[in-house]
């Protein structure tokens, strides 16, 4: 297993709706970094989108002022340097392929769970792009096996992106609140359903059971298609630890044939392992 180490770390604010700001963003915290270390190092970077194999500019960014930019190049022409973007599920996915949750394993889906739901793909600790640049756009596919409950939910509550049904409006921490919420009536966060839920609550107990099959079932249909060694959960939702004795049981059922040992682990590197994922745009051998 390879093993890294961070050198330096910072956080700036990302400028909201200003590219340019944006960019010169990125171009400070990199200047920075090598002021930091003393080496001029390669740049890697995550983002909440992907970059077009035909346009060559951005699309489904929910950081939409990217929408439509061509951000690698002009990031590269304001480092005069090459920089190499992916999406930031496929740099966590990359992260804990490499020396994280899923070390050494050959396929590793990866997923983020928080306000919205993405997923990413690493075949050999390298990310998974795909021929239109979408593999791992797990989120914008419908639930699978819906109920009669959920087929409401469907028509109740549509996707940002235009459609019904999406997964990441069941099992995206958001979800999670509007489905306690039609419930019980009652607007909580997803930490104070899951206390409730600790605390014996019936309507809790229930919006977290309902969790916890929609993610399975969601999972499960991964697990007949793409078939990964590991699954990885990110995001905050992943930090509610009865997913990880429930859901790879709830799986089975709806795997082909029943059978289903795949782990499904929570990500070793918390919500710096995008960052490292990126970082990891740039093996070694490289």
């Amino acid at each position: 297993m390879i093993l890294s180490q961070v050198l330096y770390r910072h956080r700036l604010p990302t400028p909201k709706n200003d590219y340019q700001a944006t960019i010169k963003n990125i171009v400070e915290l990199v200047r920075l970094a090598e002021d930091a270390t003393g080496e001029t190092g390669t740049v890697g970077l995550g983002i909440p989108g992907s970059i077009s194999p035909y346009t060559r500019v951005v699309k489904n960014a929910n950081s939409t002022w990217l929408n439509g930019q061509p951000f690698d190049k002009d990031l590269s022409l304001a480092l005069k340097r090459e920089v190499r973007l992916a999406n930031d599920a496929n740099c966590l996915a990359v992260s804990e392929a490499i020396d994280g949750a899923a070390a050494g394993a050959p396929i590793v889906f990866a997923v983020i769970i928080g306000t919205g739901c993405g997923a990413g793909v690493a075949i050999n600790g390298r990310s998974l792009i795909g021929g239109n640049g979408t593999a791992g756009e797990w989120g914008h596919n419908p639930l699978p096996w819906m109920d009669e409950d959920e087929l409401r939910f469907r028509e109740e509550v549509p996707c940002y992106c235009g459609k019904q049904g999406c997964i990441e409006t069941f099992i995206s921490g958001t979800g999670f609140g509007t489905d306690y919420r039609r419930l019980s009536g009652k607007t909580l966060k997803g930490h104070e359903i899951i206390s409730l839920a600790e605390q014996q609550d019936p309507l809790a107990e229930l919006a977290i059971s309902r969790y916890e099959m929609r993610l399975a079932k969601s999972l499960a249909h991964i697990a007949n298609i793409l078939d990964p060694d590991v699954i990885v959960l990110g995001g905050g939702m992943s930090n509610v630890d009865r997913l990880y004795r429930t859901v790879p049981q709830l799986m089975k059922p709806w795997v082909f044939g029943g059978e289903c040992e795949t782990p499904v682990r929570k990500a070793v590197h918390g919500d710096s392992s995008g960052v490292r994922g990126a970082a990891w745009l740039w093996p070694i051998e490289d």
